[in-house]
């Protein structure tokens, strides 16, 4: 590789310039349980979304900006030939994280908001495919799900499910004032439950949530019995399950005094609320 070499790769560090790339960067993922290879639409910091536990820098409001595809291709290219020949794992990932797992729409902000999503969705399937990877190494989009309204996106989800891959769906809250704190914006049940549903036909999908302690507390029961509520709904639309997660990474938005890790124990046992209350499978990451 000719660009800059990345150190070593952990859980509690996902420097999106470690490889001196604009697009894709590499990281160790705790949900994919190895290596993720991100594909950073928002290398400008724009999002849609202001989450209070966020961990990119200078965060603004906005969308990603124009994507040079051919730049995207080439690097990613460059990246999974060296993962495959290369020694990109032995340098890079400890002994028992050697294994590609998926390839990742995520970044520093939505990457949804992306023109021609749909576009590059394929171009990165049919890379993914040209180098020799295949549908165990899944193309996954992590969104908030915001802009599932636009029939831009759904086509960009439908592609994505065209290449064995699935969404992860971020759900943090259910009641408008909590989504409000969390996420930073105005958004009701029925928004939720209407763009997880259209997602959920178009391609394999997971809900995502972060929990963590706001001020020292940890959420209330009145905030679990709404989440659960909406999951109860969720599930109907045939899911895959839940990914649950707390804080590895601190927070660099100004609310990040406010927001601490819970227990490792107490989030498992949210797990098992989940799946007694929903019958969902669930995957719990402290």
């Amino acid at each position: 590789m000719n660009q800059q070499s990345p150190g070593q790769l952990t859980t509690t560090d996902h420097n999106r310039d470690m490889a001196g790339m604009t697009y894709v960067y590499p990281v160790l993922s705790r949900r994919a349980g190895g290596v993720s290879l991100g594909l950073n639409l928002n290398p400008n910091n724009a999002c849609n979304w202001h989450c209070v536990y966020c961990q990119v820098p200078d965060l603004v409001r906005g969308k990603a900006p124009p994507i040079d595809l051919a730049r995207l291709c080439a690097e990613l290219r460059t990246f999974l030939d060296e993962i495959r020949r290369g020694t990109f794992m032995a340098e890079h990932a400890p002994p028992e994280a050697r294994q590609l797992k998926d390839l990742a729409f995520s970044g520093n902000g939505e990457p949804t908001s992306a023109a021609d999503f749909a576009r590059i969705v394929m171009a990165v399937g049919d890379i993914r495919n040209q180098s020799g990877f295949d549908d165990t190494v899944p193309v996954r989009l992590i969104t908030n799900g915001s802009l599932m309204g636009r029939s831009e996106v759904l086509a960009g989800v439908e592609a994505l499910s065209s290449y064995g891959g699935e969404v992860w769906f971020k759900v943090d809250a259910a009641r408008r004032a909590d989504v409000a704190r969390i996420n930073g914006v105005e958004r009701s049940r029925e928004q939720v439950l209407t763009h997880l549903e259209r997602c959920a036909s178009a391609c394999r999908t997971w809900i995502q949530t972060c929990l963590f302690a706001w001020d020292g507390q940890l959420p209330d029961e009145a905030f679990l019995d709404a989440y659960l509520s909406l999951l109860e709904d969720a599930a109907r639309f045939g899911i895959e399950g839940v990914l649950l997660y707390g804080v590895a990474r601190p927070s660099l938005q100004p609310e990040a005094p406010r927001v601490t890790a819970v227990p490792p124990d107490w989030l498992a046992e949210v797990g098992e609320r989940i799946t007694n209350k929903t019958g969902l499978t669930v995957s719990v990451s402290p």
